[in-house]
């Protein structure tokens, strides 16, 4: 590819006779430097675009254009951009400016998100280190400086990513903390309030004891944690009549129902115990324990025990039970059980019922389950299933036992400070050891499971009952439907690139709890309501609303913590309402984005200028974790407020993991910089790694991956500067506009950027940039380079250039460029504005263009059934080629007088066209015959003319250039009449 793509010196005459011929061949000449020097050139190209979006936008308003709109889902403002940012951002970018190249007016305004944990623990750590706890600041100061923090990083950011070449309205960017866009949240939130699917509920949530928070699904993750687990004895103390006969036997050996838990810390909470009413159960007796032991194990013999009869040899084993007997079949409902620490303390002296729960299964454990209501969401269903109201609060939000639980009043069940911060605290040991003094301990081991944990700070999360504010799923909305099926429905209606992200939000909104919108922090847009204190329902009052939202609009989210109430309740009694001052679910935050930025940025509105409204947007474009993230919120939002989702289409992309595929993390030193490729490399280097990998998956990088690509970006660059040497000083006047006049190899070209230009727009258009970039490398590197300019560097360097055959050298080398340039300008903008600019620096950018209309006639599959039949007596007579340069019986090609043997079938391409052109062989014989292609390399015998280095035999023919061939002696004699005229 190199000879074809770079000023080929082996094309360079040497001196024949007395004249040097040097000056009269028409080598590619241009400033376009092999070297891309990216990190040096682009910050200029930025400085020169200047505001390329508004000369887009405005451009395209001018011309009526149809709009498409891509909302931006908001990276948070809390540190440099690192490589999943810059892979997301420039996606977008790929988009934005492939839609601006479709002939689309594009809107795209990049957003911040700018509440929750991360800024607000990063805030306390720097009140701490100036010897203050956040209990010491006054709310409105800690908001101050977390609105600061998250300020600075959005500036910082905004820049990265200009430097990355992402096109956007910044002058008007989002960000959640904005005033007017807190108001908007909150007038999104006052919505579900005012139509009643708001509700405050008592019940488990996922609790961060670390964070002192709730969280919802979508904010935890789940890692590999070891945990103690128990099997329990509840002690059976009354009983139906339906049993078997033998009552007495039962009732004079007291039998004991086994649980098994991996939470021991929840033991205090328990109120009841679950079973399956499909599962088959039996009363087992131990006969002997396991000998030999280093310990006593807790069971006796005599001990009666009931348990799932499918797990009861798993059950006995870790008991350490020898050998027992099965008594007879047991119906666990109507039984009731003390509580396994009723001896310890008479703050346990309840009864414990049996509950029927379809959750029970005999997969794993005993086959019951230990039912503590405020721990757990099976548990809690399964205890208002049956007619219980009251929900026993046990921990505290810090974690730790309150007071009033018996026996462990103030332990910690999470460490939430000093160095042991995130670690399981003191609980379990302590409840294991009173379940032993108290005789109900059977057993005891370790797990090591899958745990749920913050994916902010990493800790375990605990099921904890906390009265909450929710967003019902299932009551009936307007239209009659569900919030769960007004958003499954929406689901239905959406495109989803890849299909399979249907299937997976689908799967998890039909399996979603009630949507928990409240949170217990300081930094975030508030739960602006009051609640009547009588009723305890919310306020719904229309001008009560106005003024909170009016006044957040104003002065920001912070005036609802400082503002006095008699100012937003106006004639209502101040004494008689609760002011709720739980901020929301940033979730809520970012799912509401559409509402300010999709409706119309009106000047009225807080923004700068306006636009028409576009809801909903075209493509909502993210990390496939926003499933369970922004594009589910986003949905649940729109749909409760709007009755469909704010989207037409969702575009997901995967993780990007190192070179080995393992994920980053910079304690393990395998990080990959966006910023310190853009300094070494260039941000095109980055891009075309983005462009080249299937986004969709997840996708790997490193110092390797990206070599490659640098690789592929050389050849992408050569291609392009060889264009420019061999276009100029082409003109108007010296196009080939007859389609007949191309010789049969343009034709084919053409043909091959026709169908190009088709399958670029269509993947365009689908969003598949890996289907664009790749094709078109493949062109460049096999049509191109290993084919059409090495065939035709000897007419464009040597022939003259008033030649109908040089003229459509050069008409198709235009067409080439001008589509190379505008098909790879989403992906590689800086490379392609410096090449178009080098060509036409008077013409604008290259950002502002369309793809230029292919002509229908340009398909012809009869010259593409030809070249791709020639290709394969081509490489037969390449690799002979090859053969004799390295057995030196040939300096190069132009040595060489092939012959070549080949069926008439294969041979039958080659009518019409000269086939030592095709091998860049002085001469070639082709000579019917055979099964297969045979290639007899023979030297060509004549003289070699001065100019082209043909060895042809018409070199001499004319006597006033002896030492060259007719054909050049034509073109010189053409040039010297020119000069001497």
């Amino acid at each position: 590819m190199a000879d074809a793509t770079t000023s080929d010196s082996s094309a360079h005459p040497r001196e024949g006779g007395d004249r040097d011929y040097r000056d009269t061949v028409f080598l590619p000449e241009t400033p376009f430097p092999m070297r891309g020097g990216l990190p040096q050139k682009e910050p200029l190209i930025l400085e020169q675009w200047g505001d390329l979006y508004g000369t887009l936008r405005a451009q395209r308003q001018k011309q009526n254009a149809p709009l498409f709109v891509l909302h931006d889902g908001p990276p948070y403002a809390n540190g440099d951009i690192h490589i999943g940012h810059a892979l997301n951002k420039t996606l977008k970018d790929f988009v934005v400016r492939s839609q601006f190249l479709l002939g689309k007016d594009v809107d795209y305004v990049p957003g911040w998100d700018c509440h929750g944990l991360p800024i607000e623990w990063k805030i306390e750590e720097e009140f701490r280190a100036r010897g203050r706890r956040k209990d010491e600041v006054s709310k409105d100061e800690f908001r101050r400086a977390c609105r600061a923090y998250a300020g600075k990083y959005i500036d910082l950011q905004r820049e990265q990513f200009k430097r990355l070449g992402v096109v956007g309205d910044w002058a008007n960017r989002y960000a959640t903390m904005d005033f007017k866009a807190e108001a908007a949240i909150v007038a999104e939130f006052h919505k579900f309030k005012n139509t009643h699917q708001l509700y405050r509920g008592s019940k488990p949530v996922m609790w961060s004891p670390v964070e002192r928070t709730a969280l919802a699904d979508a904010e935890i993750e789940y890692h590999d944690h070891v945990s103690p687990m128990i099997w329990v004895k509840f002690p059976v103390t009354g009983m139906s009549d339906s049993h078997p006969d033998d009552l007495l036997a039962f009732r004079t050996a007291t039998p004991s129902i086994v649980i098994w838990t991996t939470t021991p810390w929840t033991i205090p909470a328990n109120r009841a115990i679950s079973y399956g009413p499909e599962i088959s159960y039996g009363l087992y007796e131990v006969a002997n324990l396991v000998e030999g032991l280093e310990f006593q194990p807790w069971a006796k013999p005599g001990d009666r025990l009931i348990v799932a009869d499918k797990l009861a040899e798993e059950v006995f084993k870790a008991a350490n039970i020898a050998s027992w007997t099965r008594i007879y079949d047991i119906d666990p409902s109507g039984l009731e059980c003390a509580h396994p620490l009723a001896d310890c303390d008479p703050g346990y002296g309840f009864a414990v019922p049996l509950l029927a729960g379809d959750h029970v299964t005999d997969d794993a454990g005993t086959g019951f389950v230990h039912t503590a209501p405020g721990h757990g969401a099976d548990d809690y269903a399964v205890w208002l299933a049956h007619g219980h109201r009251e929900v026993p609060d046990t921990v505290d939000p810090d974690g730790a036992y309150y007071d009033h639980v018996p026996l462990f009043g103030g332990l910690k069940v999470l460490e939430t400070e000093g160095k042991k911060t995130g670690k399981f605290g003191p609980a379990n040991g302590a409840v294991m050891d009173r379940l032993i003094e108290a005789g109900t301990l059977l057993s005891r081991g370790r797990l090591e499971h899958s745990y749920p944990h913050s994916w902010r700070s990493k800790a375990p999360v605990i099921f904890r009952n906390t009265p909450q504010w929710f967003i019902r799923m299932d009551e009936p909305l307007k239209s009659g439907d569900t919030l769960r099926e007004t958003a499954l429905n929406a689901i239905d209606a959406t495109a989803f690139h890849p299909d399979q992200g249907r299937n997976r939000i689908r799967s998890m909104v039909e399996s979603r709890p009630d949507w928990l919108v409240s949170r217990q922090r300081a930094w975030g847009a508030p739960l602006a309501m009051y609640v009547d204190k009588q009723t305890g329902q919310p306020l719904h009052d229309p001008e009560v609303d106005a003024r909170i939202v009016a006044a957040i609009a104003d002065g920001g989210a912070d005036v609802w913590f400082t503002a006095d109430d008699a100012a937003f309740l106006g004639a209502h009694d101040p004494a008689r309402y609760e002011k709720v001052e739980d901020i929301l679910d940033v979730w809520f935050d970012s799912g509401s984005t559409h509402a300010f930025t999709l409706d119309p940025r009106l000047p009225e509105n807080g923004y700068v200028g306006d636009r028409p409204a576009h809801w909903p947007a075209d493509l909502y474009l993210e990390g496939s974790d926003q499933h369970r993230g922004w594009f589910q919120s986003s949905l649940l939002e729109g749909c409760g407020t709007r009755g469909r989702a704010p989207y037409k289409a969702v575009l997901t992309h995967g993780f990007t993991l190192d070179e080995n595929g393992e994920k980053m993390s910079k304690s393990r030193g395998n990080t990959t910089d966006p910023l310190t490729v853009i300094k070494e490399s260039g941000a095109d280097i980055l891009r075309l790694w983005v462009a080249l990998v299937d986004s969709s998956e997840d996708q790997r990088i490193g110092k390797q991956i990206l070599q490659t690509t640098i690789d592929a970006y050389r050849k992408l660059r050569n291609t392009v500067r060889y264009l420019l040497g061999a276009l100029n000083g082409f003109d108007e006047a010296e196009r080939i506009s007859d389609y007949d006049q191309f010789p049969p190899l343009e034709k084919f070209i053409l043909h091959r950027l026709w169908a190009l230009d088709a399958q670029v727009r269509q993947a365009y258009a689908d969003y598949r940039f890996q289907d664009v970039v790749r094709p078109v490398l493949e062109f460049c590197s096999g049509d191109l380079s290993a084919l059409y300019f090495d065939v035709r560097k000897d007419s464009l360097y040597c022939d003259r250039p008033d030649s109908v055959k040089r003229r459509a050298v050069r008409t198709v080398m235009d067409e080439v460029f001008m589509r190379l340039t505008a098909w790879l300008s989403p992906l590689t903008p800086f490379t392609m504005e410096e090449a178009w600019t080098t060509r036409f620096p008077d013409a604008g950018t290259n950002c502002a263009r369309v793809i230029p209309d292919t002509p229908a006639g340009w398909e012809n599959a009869t010259e593409a059934d030809r070249w791709s039949r020639i290709d394969t007596v081509l490489s037969a007579v390449n690799d002979a080629l090859e053969a004799a340069r390295r057995d030196k019986r040939i300096g190069g090609a132009l040595d060489a007088w092939p012959v070549v043997t080949a069926t008439a079938d294969l041979l039958a391409p080659f009518d019409g066209l000269d086939a030592a052109e095709v091998f860049r062989t002085s001469g070639a014989e082709l000579v019917t015959g055979g099964e297969t292609v045979s290639v007899e390399v023979r030297v060509a015998d004549h003289p070699k003319c001065a100019r082209s280095w043909r060895r042809v035999p018409d070199v001499g023919s004319d006597p006033a250039y002896p030492d060259l061939s007719a054909r050049d002696a034509d073109t010189v004699r053409w040039l010297d009449a020119r000069k001497a005229g």
